[in-house]
């Protein structure tokens, strides 16, 4: 074993014997298996033992059915580029766990995971750990690592993204400075509720008394949802839909809907300009540097084009359809998902524009099997469907490919970040790739 600096929060850093990327991959991967519970009493209680770090910069929370983490994405880009040291936490991650947590757009190292987490298990096993209905699950350990690393690293502000629905998610402890609801549409419906009017009132539970909240394009009924809960709280609403002088701006991220979440960044910074000295020349350049990995992504694998795009809601279908229109010849596609119904809804748009359906089944609990993949592809749909595997998609020494006919891999993010991984050499099977939130 070796020795390493281990921080300890707002006091002095300590020399003692570490734990290994292994161990701490193994106490996080035993906090996922406890399940994923709903509230924020748990934060609350792990945020009070490290010294609430969420309180020492300030945040932007944003939530959303669609488009929460790109407009994450474009904010940090554009507070970086007017020279504020940026924290920014977000969920899932693709391929490494670090990748939720980024100071300054890096994410932070395996040795930062390591030492945050023999810290933070210190104190919680002192405390909670003979109250096991206080002991942090899975995401909210890593929500609290982030809050602890933005504070060690003193960022200037926090752009912090919600895991799931808003109300009751772990991230919900944050007093922002703004909120955001970028989108608002039927999704996770088991937990946050089956019609429109439900998920509006609990993504609208970020709202804060006094807090401006900034708004993307939502369905009416959604929007009379949180006028409602907004004017209770005298919350000013900025609804981007809705300013007279917004133009979508460009960004380099594809599709018309990301120019709508450029729009709601940009309208988030308008509103902070004053509040932080924002150059908004600045803010609308920062948009065409932005790099969010898996959303219509274009890569090169041995000389074939390999488009990345998750799609996991119907929301998020129409924008792939979008994306499939555009594409001058028609693509292989290579499809898996969670859940039957995201099934139904990706495969009914895939038919539409694939000359062949390859079928995969990501390493997820709740993966949909070949049999109900099969099952949602439309009668209609005339080519070649498949049964594949990602190993056999991208084997490790496959030779250059001379047919320029695109492969597009849709679906489940959990996916994208198998293909990722088997892209990067990992074989699929990089050590923190379990650690995922099976929602």
């Amino acid at each position: 074993l070796r020795m390493a600096r281990i921080h300890r929060g707002p006091g002095e850093p300590v020399h003692r014997l570490s734990i290994s990327i292994d161990d701490a991959v193994s106490f996080l991967f035993g906090l996922r298996n406890r399940g994923s519970t709903f509230g924020i009493d748990r934060m609350k209680a792990f945020a009070r033992l490290l010294g609430h770090p969420e309180r020492q910069y300030p945040v932007i929370h944003v939530a959303g059915t669609n488009g929460k983490g790109s407009v994450c994405a474009m904010l940090e880009a554009c507070f970086r580029a007017n020279g504020f040291k940026t924290g920014l936490f977000t969920s899932p991650h693709l391929v490494r766990l670090g990748e939720r947590i980024r100071v300054n757009g890096q994410a932070i190292s395996d040795q930062e995971i390591v030492d945050c987490v023999e810290w933070m298990r210190s104190l919680a096993d002192q405390s909670l750990l003979c109250s096991p209905e206080l002991y942090p699950t899975f995401f909210e350990f890593v929500a609290a690592m982030a809050f602890h690393v933005f504070a060690r690293d003193q960022v200037d502000v926090a752009i912090v993204e919600t895991g799931l629905g808003g109300r009751l998610d772990a991230t919900n402890i944050v007093e922002p400075v703004v909120s955001v609801i970028t989108s608002i549409g039927l999704d996770h419906c088991d937990i946050l509720g089956y019609d429109i009017a439900s998920i509006a009132r609990e993504k609208a539970g970020i709202l804060k008394p006094h807090k401006p909240v900034v708004l993307g394009w939502l369905p009416e009924e959604a929007e009379a949802v949180v006028r409602e809960i907004a004017a209770d709280l005298e919350c000013l609403v900025i609804e981007t839909s809705r300013l007279q002088c917004m133009e979508l701006p460009k960004t380099s991220l594809a599709g018309s809907f990301q120019r709508r979440n450029g729009a709601v960044s940009i309208a988030t910074c308008e509103l902070l300009r004053d509040h932080f000295a924002l150059q908004m020349s600045k803010c609308r350049k920062a948009l065409f540097e932005v790099k969010w990995p898996g959303r219509w992504q274009e890569i090169e694998v041995c000389g074939r084009t390999v488009i990345l795009d998750a799609t996991h809601n119907a929301e998020g279908c129409r924008c792939l359809e979008e994306h499939l229109m555009g594409l001058t010849e028609k693509p292989v596609v290579l499809a898996g998902t969670l859940g039957e119904d995201r099934a139904n809804d990706l495969m009914e748009v895939v038919a539409r524009y694939a000359r062949e359906i390859r079928l995969l089944v990501p390493n997820q609990p709740r993966a949909c099997s070949y049999e109900s993949l099969e099952k949602a592809i439309p009668d209609e749909f005339s080519g070649k469907v498949t049964r594949s595997t990602i190993a056999g998609e991208f084997p490790p020494s496959a030779s250059a490919e001379t047919d320029d006919v695109p492969f597009v891999v849709t679906g489940s993010i959990y996916l994208l970040g198998e293909v990722l991984a088997r892209i990067e050499g990992n074989n699929g099977q990089s050590p923190l790739a379990p650690l995922q939130d099976w929602v």
